[in-house]
């Protein structure tokens, strides 16, 4: 047991002093909030708003588009060929002489790339426009005052109840987002720190350092030592992570978010809210309000250590094994296919399941040891039973317990082999060994 210890102690400590254990640990987070605010802070970097050239040969849109605009117009009665010719205008579109009966009788040039939101702003303005002049044309006196009186912006507040029928504000679109971000997380985790181990391996054999050290170790403790030591690393940056969040979401988050948009939260929280009353979109308090609750931060987080320790061991196990088998980078790289293809497949199925977390392929691929860390961790965001996660972690923890027994048979013979790369069915014929 102490020559477990020592070997988990030194693959740990060797590697969170490096500089680059250092560097991503603190960066990461970092990166995260970057890509999520990524998109709205590039929006806002050079986009100008455009100013389109109208030619409406109708005269039908010019009066509706002077009152109601979403763009700066500019109207012009100039020939086509004209307006092409004057590289001051970046857009313009034509208007048929038919558009109240023909809509479609609309094109639209621009000069370079275009944009996807100009396109869209001008459809609905003109839409908008010839359902104004349509029912002008009907001459049903205050029909748009009516139209305008029963239109209805319903709004969906969310809710989520527990297994104790609590309940809590919850977004669907934001529990998705977030599972998926743990299942990546997961992926990430298993592959770099599954192929550090066997990297770790692979070097110490080609330098004889593992038959000095199994003179004073078993294989298979020696394997053990490697595998948690390098697994505690990753178990270190998630908490790391986890507190780095909290530390946000506790003092940087409400500065941010103001004082009247926390105390929308507050009463969002405690279901006094009423969404009439808000200064702020339902949607954007729903997901502040997930995400703002240290109570969920640490419940995900909490989950994702239970899954990370599961899976990291059940692929480490598998790695250990192609490192011991091989000589070099190059063998173990064709041998590890084996355990990237069950990640991408269950990376894969979370992105899918995600979508509708209490499916029965969602519950079956939950129970599947090689898919389970990836496929539960999408889905507790939306709500798991309690029940339904610890079968997947029991069947999980189980399954390490069968798959190390194996592998580590296959590790004692393969770190005394050399020269030649072993197939499947050599790797069968040495975990029979006695």
């Amino acid at each position: 047991m102490n020559n477990i210890l020592l070997v988990i102690s030194r693959e740990y400590t060797q590697r969170v002093r490096k500089k680059g254990f250092i560097v991503t640990t603190l960066l990461m987070p970092v990166v995260f909030l970057a890509l999520m605010f990524a998109p709205a802070l590039l929006s806002g970097i050079g986009s100008e708003t455009p100013t389109v050239a109208v030619i409406d040969n109708s005269g039908k849109i010019t009066p509706y588009l002077l009152e109601h605009h979403s763009l700066p117009y500019i109207f012009s009665s100039a020939p086509v060929d004209s307006i092409k010719a004057d590289t001051d205008v970046s857009s313009f579109i034509v208007i048929g002489d038919d558009i109240i009966e023909n809509p479609a009788s609309v094109s639209l040039f621009h000069r370079g790339g275009g944009s996807i939101e100009t396109e869209s702003l001008i459809r609905d303005d003109i839409k908008n426009a010839i359902e104004a002049r349509r029912l002008d044309d009907l001459q049903l006196g205050n029909l748009k005052q009516v139209l305008g009186e029963v239109e209805a912006d319903v709004v969906i507040s969310t809710h989520k109840i527990d297994d104790d029928g609590n309940e809590s504000s919850s977004s669907s679109m934001t529990s998705y987002l977030v599972g998926i971000a743990m299942a990546f997380i997961l992926y990430m985790f298993i592959i770099i720190y599954g192929q550090l181990v066997m990297m770790s391996i692979i070097e110490e054999k080609n330098n004889r350092v593992l038959e000095i050290i199994v003179t004073s170790i078993k294989p298979t403790h020696l394997m053990l030592g490697k595998i948690i030591g390098i697994g505690a690393v990753a178990i270190t940056q998630v908490i790391i992570w986890a507190l780095l969040i909290a530390g946000f979401i506790s003092f940087v988050l409400p500065g941010i978010v103001g004082g009247q948009m926390f105390a929308e939260l507050d009463a969002l929280r405690a279901g006094t809210l009423n969404p009439a009353d808000a200064t702020t979109d339902l949607g954007v308090l729903q997901v502040l309000a997930m995400l703002s609750s240290l109570n969920y931060i640490f419940s995900i987080f909490g989950y994702l250590v239970l899954f990370l320790i599961g899976g990291f061991m059940l692929y480490a196990s598998l790695y250990a094994a192609i490192g011991a088998s091989v000589d070099n980078a190059q063998d173990g790289a064709q041998l590890q296919v084996f355990c990237i293809v069950p990640v991408i497949v269950g990376l894969m199925f979370a992105m899918t399941i995600g979508q509708n977390p209490d499916s029965s392929l969602a519950t079956l691929l939950s129970m599947i040891p090689f898919t389970a860390p990836m496929i539960m961790m999408s889905r507790i965001p939306s709500g798991v039973p309690a029940g339904e996660i610890f079968t997947s972690l029991a069947i999980l923890y189980a399954s390490i317990v069968a798959i190390i027994w194996f592998t580590a048979k296959i590790y004692r013979v393969g770190i005394f082999m050399y020269g030649k790369k072993p197939n499947l069915k050599e790797l069968l014929r040495w975990a029979r060994y006695k």
